[in-house]
């Protein structure tokens, strides 16, 4: 699942090339604990910009960056709460925000998971083998830019209707950029150049596939799981309740989130989001739909459907609308006027596309088990505006002005949110889901039966032999530093 076997020959000539670029590896307790990070970099750090293509920002791949652009050091967890002002619901809503990684997503860690593992144990050869990034948009930017941290040459593989701010920067990072035809739920396309790229360049590339690479559910495990941990700890009040995490489905990993909680919260529920146009886990159905990022059409190899408790579609409709609200200034004249304060409103540019899909889908959940003032649900906002106002100048050309009449229509849609389109998952629900794998990962990508079944049947096993391999990799990670000399 993550194999750790040592190539010990390519092992020594990864070493030296990391010697040589000035490459030092940060451990999962590094990312989950920043105060564990050598004073002297920290001290590099102060004068390196938050997306600065530099080795040393491999340890800003942390929840718990400070919140600024250029220089800044290490604070706690970066998350928001929506109040009911906003949401029209009691329970209370916490996001973690992704604005403040480098390339303004969490997927820089994702990438990490994947590409990290294969360095130490000397898998990949950064001198002759490209990484290819199969992605719907943040997985390959991560993707390509850890790689040029981590001195890999890079292929990234989107669709061609994702956003132009996500081509143009990996025109400047990645070695090779790859548009396939569709949108976001246009995942087999991906997968279809993936084999072709196999096929035309053998082993001079190796795919680090989002939705079947283990390393991208284990960091969200280990560093996402552990950071909404601290987030509860801080915000919960005696008699509060922690009901459950929502996030879109996209490649799963961030559900993997949900897995370390329910072990620390038995009680807690795991709810995954989808776009209503592309209803494949509610609906078994397809389509094509406007939430940028959210990978659709099959279920992820990755995903621990057996421990998934709720289904939820989202109108991409919604998503659209609410992003004109939140960063048009007649909108956020209009919420202030509603009694949102006006720092948050500010601050709703930290919710992307998907960000707001994911709000939405909380909201309904919310709404559904009926939760009140005591109840917390987490979620995340994977990016930011930052990277779709391309997204805006299009509604512009497409609507024209927005004006309050457009604010009062949309900010009705936090009125209007209802419990349809979702469904509470039985053991018999969660089977169909899980066996829709059959057909993208046994027919179509040649994974083996028996694995698709323990994933099933011997769930305690399969799932949590992977959970207990961050202390593995960072005991390699060490190694590999020592081996450079770096930290001395």
């Amino acid at each position: 699942m993550i194999d750790l076997t040592l190539n010990p020959t390519q092992l020594k000539q990864t070493v030296q090339r990391c010697k040589e670029r000035d490459i030092i590896i940060p451990t999962f307790e590094q990312m989950k604990n920043p105060e564990r990070i050598p004073d002297h970099i920290k001290e590099e750090l102060k004068s390196i910009g938050l997306w600065d293509v530099h080795p040393r920002n491999l340890f800003r791949i942390t929840w718990k960056n400070e919140p600024v652009p250029e220089g800044g050091g290490f604070n706690g967890v970066n998350y928001i709460e929506l109040p009911p002002e906003l949401t029209e619901v009691k329970a209370r809503i916490i996001a973690l925000v992704g604005r403040w990684f480098p390339t303004g997503s969490h997927k820089v860690g994702a990438t990490f998971g994947c590409l990290v593992p294969r360095l130490v144990t000397g898998q990949f050869d950064p001198t002759s083998q490209k990484a290819v990034w199969p992605s719907t948009g943040n997985y390959c930017r991560g993707g390509a830019y850890d790689a040029a941290l981590l001195a890999c040459e890079s292929i990234a593989i989107l669709p061609e209707e994702m956003s132009k701010e996500r081509f143009e920067w990996l025109s400047r990072v990645a070695g090779e950029v790859i548009a396939t035809p569709g949108c976001e739920s246009n995942v087999k396309e991906i997968f279809d150049k993936c084999w072709e790229l196999k096929r035309s360049r053998g082993s001079h590339v190796v795919i680090f596939n989002q939705f079947d690479e283990f390393g991208n559910h284990l960091w969200h495990y280990e560093i996402t799981g552990r950071a909404m941990e601290e987030v509860l700890k801080k915000e919960m009040k005696p008699g509060d309740r922690y009901s459950g995490v929502v996030s879109s489905s996209g490649s799963a990993g961030t559900l993997a989130c949900g897995d370390y909680l329910k072990e620390k919260f038995p009680a807690s529920k795991i709810t995954v989001a989808e776009a209503l146009q592309c209803p494949t886990l509610l609906n078994n159905g397809f389509g094509g739909h406007r939430i940028e990022g959210i990978g659709d059409k099959h279920v992820p190899w990755i995903h621990n459907v057996k421990n998934t408790d709720f289904v939820i579609a989202v109108d991409d409709e919604h998503t659209i609308r609410l992003m004109r609200l939140f960063n048009e200034e007649k909108g956020k004249e209009y919420l202030v006027n509603l009694g949102v304060k006006p720092s948050l409103v500010e601050n709703l540019d930290l919710l992307g596309i998907s960000s707001i899909g994911n709000m939405v889908a909380a909201i309904k959940y919310a709404k559904y088990n009926e939760l009140t003032e005591k109840d917390i649900v987490l979620t995340v906002f994977t990016d930011s505006m930052e990277l779709y106002n391309s997204r805006m100048r299009e509604t512009h050309e497409k609507y024209g002005e927005y004006s309050r009449d457009d604010a009062i229509r949309d900010s009705e849609i936090l009125n209007q949110i209802t419990i349809d389109n979702m469904l509470e998952l039985d053991y018999y629900s969660k089977k169909r889901i899980h066996n829709l794998k059959y057909y993208t990962w046994i027919e179509q990508q040649e994974k083996p039966l028996d694995e698709l079944n323990a994933q099933w049947y011997d769930a305690e096993t399969y799932w949590g032999s992977i959970h207990q391999m961050a202390p593995k990799i960072d005991e390699l990670i060490k190694a590999f530093n020592e081996k450079t000399g770096l930290l001395k």
